[in-house]
């Protein structure tokens, strides 16, 4: 399984798979007794002595949650723990708990509403995305707040199921979506599964609605009057949700890299990823030189689907930290997934695939075989959650001849064997029944319609979830500012000083972001090989 996220190789703190694995000690920081700005009337006891919700939720002061790496900017962090409610249809049953970081403001007298940060995933943990969102300058005015998710990385239980990660791992050397691969995936899927059933976590309340109540608790319980809300990937599928469902004490939402929970699903993937490919093979056919030394690109990388479905190549590559050569098949399916990614390191994609053409995969075999057997890519992504996502609100609106169809529909040329597993998600509906939690309700999937102020950012290379889903989005987001920010991939603000920029200025002035930078962006220089 791949999840909806920003990629490895582009994680400020180089955290490779934006997923957490191992533990550092958290820091045991003072300052959260202070009760923050624009409390709501009546709570004026220190933070963390009061159950703030009827729900039953509590936040409590305490260490930092922690993290697989070092994370430089939860040094001055206010921390603690988020007490919740595991499933709220049994307000008896048993607590869950999340952990909380505050970053505070840069400037010595911040403005009063905060920003919450909704992590990627599904699966991801936001507290180890702090560094990313602090880099780009988000707490320049504002205190930053990053809660983990249900079953992530900084919350108990943590539901990461480590051999998932190992068996991607170990998948290398096998056809990616031969029927033999499929069923090694479900069995790694169903250990997954029987591990966390067998922690006692009810696998059916780790979902977005879940999540989403769980962030309208942490803002009562932290005695806040009003926030905003940024969301990355499938944090806007999150946020979204959250502002259609609790919608009360919401200033202004910013979405980058939109997933709108009325489309989600493997079908839409295959859309995102036409759309992605499609705007890179354009840059290269607009530059000269890459247009000269690389032409008709779009029709050598379908036309090398089709020939490694047929006949995939085997090949051995080096990896960092690893001591032997690895083997790696390269087939149609890795190749599509591989550019799915691959449109981060934009400026050398052509040359990739034209070596490929000439009989060379080690680029595209490296690239690929890295982000899997990375240390980072293992035991640091929630599979509970992000299997509760896709199982309870995705597929059951899909069938898989509805994924195929989407495929053809995208990419006429492939074979079936190829549209069968869309990318990101193969094997998703045969995981899901192994999976095998119930689906959610059919008002999960209802269109957002507000009026909150809302930021809706897209990017011009983003083949994960594709920048037409921000312009559906906006449509019934009343007050929004839509935007594409070209040239980069999936998640602007993680590579755009300019998304960063306007992400900034939208959250100064949510009816009137500074755009202007926009004018000034460029392609980027495309390698040129022999």
């Amino acid at each position: 399984m791949m999840s909806i996220r920003p990629p490895h190789h582009r994680r400020t703190v180089r955290r490779l798979p934006a997923t957490l694995a191992g533990a550092t000690a958290g820091l045991l920081l003072t300052g959260l007794a202070v009760t923050p700005a624009r409390a709501e009337p009546g709570a004026g006891a220190p933070l963390g002595t009061v159950a703030r919700t009827g729900g039953g939720a509590r936040f409590v002061p305490g260490p930092c949650p922690r993290t697989a790496d070092p994370i430089p900017a939860l040094a001055g962090a206010r921390c603690g723990t988020l007490t919740v409610p595991e499933n709220r249809s049994h307000r008896r049953g048993r607590k869950i708990t999340l952990g909380v970081a505050i970053v505070p403001a840069v400037t010595s007298r911040p403005a009063p509403d905060p920003i919450v940060w909704f992590a990627g995933g599904p699966g991801d943990d936001a507290v180890s995305e702090a560094q990313l969102a602090i880099d780009g300058g988000l707490n320049r005015d504002r205190d930053v707040i990053f809660m983990s998710q249900r079953g992530t990385y900084s919350a108990e239980p943590e539901l990461t199921c480590p051999n998932i990660d190992e068996f991607n791992a170990r998948a290398l050397g096998l056809v990616y979506g031969a029927p033999s691969t499929g069923r090694l995936h479900v069995k790694a899927t169903r250990i997954c599964r029987d591990r966390s059933a067998g922690r006692g976590a009810d696998l059916s309340a780790y979902n977005s609605t879940e999540s989403a109540a769980d962030y309208a608790d942490l803002r009562v319980a932290l005695g806040i009057k009003q926030w905003n809300v940024f969301g990355i990937s499938y944090g806007t599928d999150l946020a979204l949700m959250y502002m259609r469902d609790h919608p009360k004490g919401i200033r202004s939402v910013g979405i980058d890299g939109v997933l709108p929970p009325s489309l989600a699903g493997a079908s839409l993937t295959w859309s995102a990823a036409r759309q992605g490919f499609d705007g890179l093979f354009k840059a290269c056919a607009e530059q000269p030189a890459c247009n000269d030394r690389y032409p008709n690109l779009s029709d050598t990388f379908e036309r090398l689907v089709r020939e490694l479905e047929a006949r995939p190549v085997t090949t051995t590559v080096t990896v960092p930290d690893q001591p032997t050569p690895v083997k790696v098949v390269l087939d149609g399916g890795v190749l599509v997934n591989w550019l799915t990614s691959a449109t981060h390191l934009a400026a050398g994609v052509p040359r990739s695939i034209d070596e490929l053409a000439h009989g060379n995969p080690q680029r595209i075999a490296q690239q690929w075989a890295g982000g899997k057997l990375s240390p980072q890519a293992v035991g640091r992504l929630a599979h509970g959650l992000a299997y509760g996502v896709f199982c309870r609100e995705w597929t059951p609106s899909e069938s898989e001849a509805d994924v195929i169809r989407a495929g053809r529909r995208a990419f006429p040329s492939f074979p079936r064997s190829v549209l069968a597993n869309a990318p990101q998600l193969p094997f998703l509906h045969a995981d899901c029944r192994a999976w095998d939690v119930p689906a959610a309700p059919r008002s999960v999937r209802r269109v957002t319609r507000s009026d909150i102020p809302t930021l809706v950012m897209s990017a011009g290379f983003d083949a994960q979830t594709g920048a037409s889903n921000g312009a559906y989005a906006a449509r019934t987001l009343s007050r929004s500012t839509a935007l594409t920010v070209p040239y980069v991939a999936h998640v602007a603000f993680a590579e755009s000083p300019c998304a960063q920029a306007i992400s900034i200025s939208f959250f100064d002035t949510p009816n009137a972001p500074n755009t202007g930078c926009l004018a000034g962006l460029q392609p980027p220089q495309f390698e040129i090989g022999p």
